[in-house]
């Protein structure tokens, strides 16, 4: 489903932050503000359980958690699509769900896929989608329908039916669909998905030019490669909870202590030094030896290891991988595939 204008209003749960002198984005105030966001489903689910977003504007943001762990029901959340069970949040400055009628009409959205009809053109559709919207103006609508086509790379295949487009240019559709009007917010939920690796790298191109224009992007996924490709901020959600934010560079400072690692046909002589040396976590692989790389400056440690006979082929410091700080925070693993 895409989306522009046209979410409905819940009912106002708790209180959201002030809204602007006219209505508008608040200067410095980030894009999407939620505190304590719950949704609970009749039958009792769970879905979302006190979440606390804060999506800096201009990021591209990484809304990242295995299927099933709540993403989906708090973009709907935010976008007006669901009621909350408690909780409250704002988007691009404006409180909601009193300001959706302020905000929605400057954020596109891609919810659960695209939906077009199949025998209709791209530019057909496009058309029929804009003139559903009861905010656009019919007569700049052929302007801007080309605009989105071009600014998404399909004006050429503007004519062509819908049935014909590849899943990436299908994805690529939709995200027309969502900019055709001006917008500050993009709200993409999994635009990759099912995307072969030509259709991934469109799409990712096309986030990362969208954003570079200064439109602030929420892109939920469950391939942790695509978020560490695309977003300069993350979320990490397990299981209805938010267990991480911030910047991906913080998250990975944050995460596990570097490890040395020698490449050595010395195994077992280098471990041996390693040890001496005073470094804890020392494990011995198949022609490499790593260890935590404690206070000792790495260069020293090498100078160590030449100066008592061990052959290295190999040296260096080891960061932990994103993959390896998301499952220490959530107890299980992410697709890593792009």
């Amino acid at each position: 489903m895409t989306a522009g204008t046209r979410a409905g209003a819940p009912r106002q749960d708790a209180a959201a932050p002030p809204p602007s002198p006219e209505g508008g984005a608040v200067e410095g105030v980030p894009a999407v503000v939620t505190t304590g966001l719950t949704k609970r489903f009749r039958g009792g689910q769970l879905a979302v359980d006190g979440v606390g977003l804060a999506v800096p504007r201009g990021s591209v943001y990484g809304f990242l958690g295995p299927n099933g762990s709540g993403k989906t029901t708090t973009i709907r959340m935010l976008l007006g699509l669901v009621t909350p069970t408690s909780g409250s949040w704002s988007l691009l400055g404006a409180p909601m769900p009193g300001g959706l009628a302020r905000a929605l009409p400057r954020v596109g959205a891609l919810v659960e896929g695209p939906a077009f009809y199949p025998y209709l053109s791209g530019e057909a559709n496009l058309r029929r989608f804009d003139a559903a919207d009861p905010g656009a103006d019919p007569r700049t609508a052929r302007a801007r329908i080309g605009a989105a086509l071009e600014r998404v790379g399909l004006t050429a295949a503007a004519g062509k039916r819908y049935r014909a487009y590849s899943l990436g240019m299908r994805q690529r559709l939709a995200i027309a669909a969502a900019l055709l009007g001006p917008r500050e917010l993009l709200v993409l939920d999994e635009p990759t998905n099912g995307l072969d690796p030509q259709g991934t790298r469109e799409v990712r191109a096309l986030i990362k030019e969208i954003a570079g224009d200064g439109t602030t992007v929420l892109v939920s996924s469950h391939l942790l490669g695509e978020v560490e490709q695309m977003c300069g901020h993350v979320g990490v959600m397990r299981a209805g909870r938010l267990v991480a934010q911030g910047p991906v560079a913080a998250l990975r400072e944050a995460g596990a202590a570097p490890r040395l690692r020698v490449e050595t046909p010395d195994v077992a002589a280098a471990a041996a030094a390693l040890s001496r040396a005073g470094l804890d976590g020392v494990r011995a692989g198949d022609g490499e030896v790593t260890a935590h790389a404690g206070e000792e400056p790495p260069e020293r440690i090498c100078a160590l290891l030449v100066g008592e006979g061990v052959a290295v082929r190999g040296f260096g410091v080891v960061r932990p991988t994103l993959e390896e700080i998301f499952v220490g925070l959530t107890g299980e693993g992410f697709d890593v595939e792009a």
